[in-house]
């Protein structure tokens, strides 16, 4: 079996930032009450016409375009998500007609948070099988679809956005294999509640103690799985669902001093299935990370769900 490599990346976010002083204005809270449990200092919020297909599509597109494939050459394009409105057709049908993509199989995949790096699996192991030669794989979220307003807890976290990777057969594996599964016994702790308006609502305490407690072991088993330590890693790019999450899972993996940590979160709150190729497709844009640099990324949402793994830039 052949294995498979992001060749490009993309990413968008909606023009509007939403601070938290403007936040204060909406609910009651600071930016100071904010920055000290999340780390978060702004988010985008897209227009009310905005929607996850429109955000995606940009995403996509901007992968493609410095992929330098013809869209007649993408086989497979999914789209992780938990917010799309439309379910059928799927959000993933709807981008490959926008791109010209003429007969890709097209899906969407909810996995919650956790969404972009198991989507990202799939496309790595159809490749491999040689079901397709070329993917696009995108995570897009319009979380202030989904916002309580009122609930000062979670709407100064969330944010919208979208970020994409095209994959490409490659001969040696630049996707290491992927460490994923489930804990159903935890399975409300993040959730959207469907009441006809669905809203968006977890249990802060129990994901914080889970994330800190269960991710560091999920991170060094996919690190061993590439043959790699946690110190030969270049960069770690996880769910940016808050920095204090952040902070506490790197603190236990013993990285080199030089490590680049994905910290999109400060600027773009969380955008959940979103998070991960969006922080990427920033550091890579801005040459953070050197050429053939190990990344581990790593994702954690609904579920409650995990996926990882390390990825090589060419």
């Amino acid at each position: 079996m052949q294995g498979s490599r992001i060749t490009a990346l993309g990413h968008y976010q909606p023009k509007r930032v939403l601070t938290n002083d403007g936040l204060s204005t909406m609910v009651d809270t600071s930016d100071e009450w904010i920055r000290r449990r999340t780390g978060i200092s702004t988010r985008r919020i897209a227009a009310p016409d905005e929607s996850v297909t429109d955000m995606a599509a940009a995403a996509a597109g901007k992968a493609l375009a410095a992929s330098g494939l013809d869209p007649s050459d993408i086989g497979l394009i999914t789209v992780a998500t938990c917010t799309a409105i439309d379910r059928c057709p799927s959000t993933a049908a709807q981008v490959a007609a926008r791109l010209g993509l003429p007969n890709p199989v097209a899906f969407d995949l909810n996995n919650g948070c956790a969404g972009f790096c198991t989507a990202l699996a799939c496309a790595d192991h159809t490749l491999r099988a040689g079901a397709a030669r070329h993917a696009l794989v995108i995570g897009a979220e319009k979380m202030s679809d989904v916002t309580d307003w009122t609930d000062r807890r979670s709407c100064v976290l969330l944010g919208d956005g979208a970020g994409a990777a095209v994959l490409s057969a490659a001969g040696n594996d630049g996707i290491g294999p992927v460490v994923w599964g489930s804990d159903s016994s935890r399975s409300d702790a993040v959730r959207l509640v469907d009441d006809w308006h669905p809203r968006f609502t977890q249990e802060g305490q129990t994901v914080f103690r889970w994330a800190s407690g269960e991710l560091p072991a999920i991170a060094r088993e996919a690190c061993e799985r590439v043959g790699l330590a946690p110190a030969d890693l270049a960069g770690v790019v996880t769910h940016q669902a808050n920095l204090r999450i952040i902070d506490a899972v790197v603190r236990q993996l013993d990285l080199s001093e030089t490590v680049v940590i994905g910290d999109d979160v400060v600027e773009s709150g969380n955008t959940s299935v979103a998070s991960v190729p969006l922080a990427l497709s920033k550091l890579m844009e801005r040459e953070d990370l050197p050429s053939g640099a190990p990344v581990l990324l790593l994702a954690f949402g609904g579920g409650l769900s995990w996926a990882g793994q390390v990825v090589t830039w060419p």
